[in-house]
């Protein structure tokens, strides 16, 4: 049987030439998705907020917000190589007010000093929360960042969504079958996951429900306050949606 995704394998595929490569290229072309702009500029509106950017790879998001003006940015990411790309673009761009620092979202309490938080406000862009295998851990990522976040800071991320189309409820619904008779990818961890091969090599997802996402939150001290899917959000150009499919938008609040 083989073996089930973990966090180090995940880590391992994010550090792998094709995903570098893919990430940095989008970090240098692709820039800021018009809809993240525009839930990022509705919910921390003040460019001077302390953010912070978990899963922040290559930069694209980070380095992205720089030109806007906002100037006190803090990504991080567990995969070493992008954050080496991420440091690169930064420094080539003058971007000095951007710092980046290499941490796993599971295990931000064991070295939470090294961040000058409280942040005023925190982002997990591009699904990069739900490519953490297991429950537990996404629950355990989402506590971790809000403990870095001042009360009230608004934490913005982004997920699919098993139930956004007839397709993806049809498609769920055969998956279930096969979970029900252990037919599944033997890989997988839990109902709702996925990994496939694309031009940016091994892929581990996790798609969640909204009722999932909600008793997520809930559990590590969030407060929803609003979501919606990209689509309705803002126009996206052609070279968005080659990047990446359809995707809901979150927002929720630390209730701390």
């Amino acid at each position: 049987m083989q073996q089930k995704i973990t966090g180090e394998a995940v880590r391992a595929d994010f550090n792998e030439i094709r995903s570098v490569l893919h990430y940095t290229k989008a970090a240098h072309r692709l820039g800021l998705w018009n809809s993240e702009r525009a839930v990022i500029e509705r919910f921390l509106p003040d460019r001077t907020a302390r953010m912070l950017e978990a899963g922040c790879g290559a930069g694209r998001v980070a380095l992205g917000l720089w030109k806007l003006g906002y100037g006190n940015l803090t990504g991080f990411d567990f995969a070493g190589d992008l954050l080496e790309q991420a440091r690169s673009l930064a420094d080539e761009r003058g971007a000095r007010t951007v710092s980046f620092i290499e941490a796993d979202a599971t295990r931000l309490e064991e070295g939470a000093g090294r961040f000058k938080g409280p942040f005023d406000g925190a982002l997990f862009m591009f699904n990069g929360l739900m490519q953490i295998p297991g429950r537990q851990n996404r629950r355990m990522a989402l506590a971790g960042i809000r403990l870095l976040c001042a009360p009230g800071a608004p934490l913005i991320f982004t997920t699919h969504d098993r139930d956004a189309s007839a397709a993806e409820r049809e498609f769920w619904a055969h998956e279930a079958r096969r979970w029900e008779t252990g037919g599944q990818d033997p890989r997988l961890v839990e109902f709702g996951d996925r990994c496939f091969e694309d031009e940016s090599g091994r892929v581990f997802m996790h798609l969640p429900d909204r009722a999932e996402v909600f008793l997520d939150l809930a559990s590590a001290g969030w407060v929803h306050e609003f979501d919606s899917m990209r689509s309705d959000i803002a126009w996206e150009p052609k070279a968005v949606h080659e990047f990446a499919d359809e995707c809901r938008f979150w927002v929720a609040r630390n209730a701390q």
